[in-house]
């Protein structure tokens, strides 16, 4: 009921940003009431999550312009992330226009970094799942350019990740990428997997294991949605979860865990 209000309440207000902010808020008013609790403010959280959102694009528009041209296969990524989304059609025309503005050579886009840290910066779990975000996109067209690899880096860099702790991240999501049910080679699938987890043939049973509960807990959707993760997107992050589980399953029958 109270994500209806808060879009017709939005709109009359701010237009299409004030109807998506609307939207979140109520959505998340509504789903707290369900759980009974009122512990969280709902608007901190529906100003995260629009932030969030926000930036997701801006930056998806930088990043698809990086090595020169938007490709149709980062197009088609967008227009893909955008339906995962479920949004109307004219938030979808907001999200759009994010994206153009992202790509726009003349934006300062240390604007858009210095909003999204100081509204989700204290959050290492929302810069985490961007950052996420930003790399898939960057892998939408089968390869990762150099250009979009520097961007990567710098936009990390402005999230507070140094160089290693960046790579460690960016071989972890290549990796989870792999399993998709198209492995041939067994030996690459495990070299996969544990680069996937974050740890190596060496890691002792018990770092794997923690390893991986806490990718799974990163990924869990309730913590997400808590610290500012739009609801609508966590259907996103719950896929690098299923690749993370697959991941483990197979050093698991490997070392017999």
């Amino acid at each position: 009921m109270f994500k209806f209000i808060g879009v017709i309440a939005g709109f009359f207000i701010f237009g299409f940003i004030g109807a998506i902010l609307g939207y979140i808020a109520g959505a998340f008013i509504d789903r707290v009431r369900g759980l009974g609790t009122g512990g969280m403010n709902p608007l901190t959280n529906a100003l995260r999550q629009a932030v969030f959102l926000e930036t997701v694009f801006i930056l998806m528009g930088k990043l698809s312009k990086a090595d020169g041209h938007i490709s149709q296969d980062e197009i088609d990524h967008v227009e893909l992330f955008i339906q995962k989304l479920g949004m109307t059609t004219e938030h979808r025309t907001q999200a759009i226009a994010w994206f153009k503005k992202g790509a726009d050579q003349n934006l300062e886009i240390e604007l858009a970094y210095k909003r999204f840290m100081s509204t989700c910066g204290h959050t290492r779990d929302l810069k985490q799942m961007l950052l996420v975000y930003l790399i898939v996109m960057a892998l939408a067209d089968g390869h990762l350019h150099p250009a979009e690899e520097a961007l990567l880096s710098e936009i990390a860099s402005h999230f507070g990740y140094d160089k290693p702790a960046f790579k460690q991240l960016m071989e972890m999501v290549l990796n989870q990428s792999h399993f998709g049910g198209h492995q041939t080679n067994s030996a690459d699938a495990l070299e996969d997997a544990y680069k996937a987890l974050g740890v190596t043939k060496d890691s002792t049973d018990q770092e794997i294991k923690r390893a991986y509960r806490k990718l799974m807990s990163q990924y869990h959707p309730d913590k997400l949605m808590g610290q500012g993760v739009p609801e609508d997107m966590i259907a996103v992050a719950t896929e690098q979860a299923k690749e993370i589980q697959l991941a483990y399953d197979l050093i698991r029958k490997d070392k017999g865990i």
